[in-house]
């Protein structure tokens, strides 16, 4: 507890360190956050040089493996040998596979290479997450979910515009080697300036564990990336895959009720809080993702809109998703109330989902811009404060596990919302283009339900038409159902018990009173840890 309290001291002397350090984790989420989109739009270049076509997908699907799948992982080991080592491994892991896939010769290698580069990333926002909960306390965290919120805007917005002009400029191997400068001076500056208590822990990892949360998590993601695109439902291999999945997971909640220092201890879901934060979280990935994947898509298709701008096209949701969330981290810090958020987010989230499914063939860009607006509003509210309070839910001990679960299920959340939406949306276009365009219609989507743009312009105007028809209808049933889903979010946030955040700035209750209003064990407080 002494080091602990020398560090405070340390921090509370040099605050412009703590602004390195924060810097710092800024630039290693922009890294994470902004791969795989610098590297989609990279894809086409790549595989003209590389070959490989039919392994395209696995470009982004060994990554998003990786990153799930590690995600608890490199939680737990902070917990257990420190938040310092732990995240500055995981930067330099990131960057190896960066710099190993600028290298990659074929498509194999490259695949491979972003596999590394994807055990990496998982470290990199459990990092970030849980070395703010050892710096800031909840009471005054709030302050910094507007940077959190800023860089995600930044790297959806950004993502498109810098990966293209990368790839244009300088060759598609630059949209690996861009990580090389960023990841270097975030190494550097928290290798000089981050201090924090060092920890070790006599337990033994849990091998066990962690190896069948790794096969239980890759199943669920393959499950979601493959259905219904690279086999169907109700294949063999999807039903395989699901099996290993639930058979895993199961194993593995067996596991972690003997295991002596378990990867995910079960008992932080005794805490109604963090439970209903990690369905909130889930949801909120759910929905998001989705948004982000068939926004543009009905704006290029539907609107006329350039695809060379497609991140700017998310501008009014992303924009008021960062005020929104501002505004929410001000009014917790000089309040230190929060449950309205998570209520009001829900309500609005909800609400803007449903609007933008009312969109049609003769909706103006302003109207949907306005629409997307409310959904960003909604999303603003939730995006940080699910990860604040489920912080504050937990025993500093398990800071790390919960930072990880909270952002592994926001990551299962998307994987499910891409994949369900994908499918409602896909399954509606194929129907309405076989209605308005008969065979025609059937030929022109049996292979994916998304044109590009340069398919879209060699169509007849009749199929063009019907085409946009289709996408329309579409958007509305894969956008009806992220509304009905956003309910979900409404009905846990209503049962979120407010608790006091602790640390600097809140009431002064004793641990005891703390912990009984928390429904949490009497154990070390933020305050007296940070």
């Amino acid at each position: 507890m002494a080091d602990n309290t020398e560090a405070v001291v340390q921090t509370e002397k040099q605050p412009r360190s703590v602004r390195v350090v924060l810097l710092a984790l800024m630039i290693a989420m922009l890294l994470a956050m902004l791969d795989n989109m610098i590297v989609g739009t990279a894809m086409p270049t790549i595989v003209g040089e590389l070959g490989g076509l039919e392994h395209l997908s696995w470009v982004v699907t060994a990554y998003t493996l990786a990153t799930a799948a590690s995600t608890p992982i490199w939680g737990k080991l902070g917990d257990m040998y420190g938040r310092k080592g732990a995240f500055m491994t995981s930067i330099v892991i990131f960057l190896v596979g960066s710099a190993l896939s600028g290298m990659a010769q074929d498509m194999g290698q490259l695949i491979g290479f972003r596999a590394i580069q994807g055990l990496g990333a998982g470290g990199l926002m459990v990092g970030v997450m849980a070395i703010i909960g050892d710096l800031i306390p909840p009471r005054e965290r709030g302050k910094y979910q507007g940077m959190m919120a800023g860089i995600m805007a930044l790297a959806m917005i950004a993502g498109p515009l810098v990966g293209g002009s990368i790839t244009d400029h300088w060759g598609w191997r630059w949209s690996f080697y861009i990580n090389l400068p960023l990841g270097i001076v975030a190494l550097l500056a928290v290798s000089a300036v981050l201090h924090l208590p060092k920890k070790r822990v006599d337990a033994k990892i849990d091998y066990l564990g962690a190896g069948l949360l790794t096969v239980g998590i890759s199943s669920i993601v393959l499950v979601t990336t493959w259905g219904g695109s690279e086999y169907a439902w109700g294949s063999a291999r999807i039903m395989e895959l699901i099996g290993i999945g639930v058979a895993a997971l199961v194993g593995f909640v067996f596991v972690q009720t003997k295991a002596a220092s378990p990867i995910l201890p079960l008992h932080i879901f005794r805490n109604r809080n963090f439970t209903l934060m990690s369905l909130i979280g889930f949801i909120t990935g759910f929905v998001m993702f989705g948004a982000v994947l068939f926004l543009p898509l009905y704006q290029q298709s539907v609107q006329g809109a350039s695809a060379t701008n497609s991140g700017l096209l998310l501008l009014p949701m992303l924009g008021a998703m960062l005020v929104t969330s501002m505004v929410a981290g001000r009014v917790t810090t000089s309040s230190g109330r929060y449950k309205a958020f998570p209520v009001v987010g829900s309500v609005l989230m909800s609400v803007g989902l449903f609007l933008l499914s009312q969109m049609d063939t003769a909706t103006s860009r302003l109207t949907s811009g306005l629409y997307m607006a409310v959904l960003g509003l909604g999303m603003g509210c939730l995006m940080q404060i699910t990860m604040l309070v489920a912080q504050n839910s937990v025993e500093m001990k398990d800071m790390g596990v919960a930072s990880s679960s909270t952002t592994l299920f926001r990551t299962l959340g998307s994987s499910f919302g891409v994949a369900i939406m994908g499918a409602l949306f896909n399954h509606r276009v194929q129907d309405v283009m076989a209605e308005r365009a008969g065979a025609l219609g059937s030929k022109m989507t049996e292979q994916s339900a998304q044109l590009d743009a340069a398919s879209l312009a060699k169509l007849p105007a009749a199929a063009r038409e019907a085409y946009q028809f289709a996408v329309s209808s579409g958007t509305h049933s894969a956008f009806l159902l992220g509304s009905v889903v956003a309910l979900g979010a409404l009905v846990a946030a209503v049962f979120v018990k407010e608790v006091p955040l602790r640390g600097a700035g809140a009431p002064a209750k004793s641990a005891e009173a703390d912990a009984t209003a928390n429904d949490a064990p009497p154990k070390e407080t933020l305050a007296e840890t940070v």
